[in-house]
């Protein structure tokens, strides 16, 4: 007699089977993997930023002018202000100001620097003084303040409790998962000043 050879039902769903397993264990390094990559991603767009200020702070230092440097010694310490000075002044087009605050879920929804609607980069009152290890930038989703903060949610924008960013005025970041950073959140961070005013929503 011929033999067949084609799978059998029950072959055919074991490999499937086999194959669901698979998928279902390589999964969440897939995504972890993405989310890593997104948080470099949004690492290098603080390091833009920063790069701007220190050239506005420096330029400061020159001329005198009070309304351009760090957040903490621009008149009025706003948002509105730092952004607008960065962009008025040069320092960074438009466009690429809205991406470098964007990250995965948070998108500017206005064209003007000063009032975004959301951000996905929260900013500190660092000042000329500020010690080189204070925080100058962090991740929205890292809720803190000068006292040290508290872990990130869940569900906060852009990255939950996934892993957060900071980013401090020496020009050196990192991408911190809350575990690592201890109870106050400045055992391995650095110290912090309070966010500038005005700071646009994440979500």
């Amino acid at each position: 007699m011929k033999r067949s050879s084609a799978f059998t039902l029950i072959e055919l769903l074991v490999v499937i089977s086999i194959i669901a397993i698979l998928a279902s264990l390589a999964l969440p390094a897939i995504t972890g993997a993405m989310v890593r990559g997104q948080m470099t991603q949004t690492l290098s767009n603080c390091k833009q930023l920063h790069l701007a200020t220190q050239q506005m702070a420096l330029d400061a230092t020159t001329t005198g002018d009070t309304n351009l440097g760090w957040p903490g010694d621009i008149t009025g310490q706003s948002w509105a202000a730092w952004a607008t000075n960065l962009v008025g002044g040069n320092y960074m087009s438009t466009n690429d100001f809205k991406k470098m605050i964007s990250a995965p879920g948070v998108m500017p929804t206005s064209d003007n620097p000063g009032t975004p609607g959301k951000s996905a980069i929260l900013v500190y009152q660092v000042n000329e003084s500020s010690d080189g290890g204070t925080v100058f930038l962090s991740t929205a989703n890292f809720t803190n303040s000068a006292s040290g903060g508290t872990a990130p949610l869940a569900a906060a924008k852009p990255f939950g409790n996934k892993g957060f960013i900071v980013f401090r005025k020496a020009g050196d970041g990192t991408v911190l998962q809350a575990r690592q950073t201890g109870t106050t959140y400045t055992n391995i961070i650095g110290p912090f000043t309070n966010v500038v005013n005005g700071q646009p929503p994440a979500i």
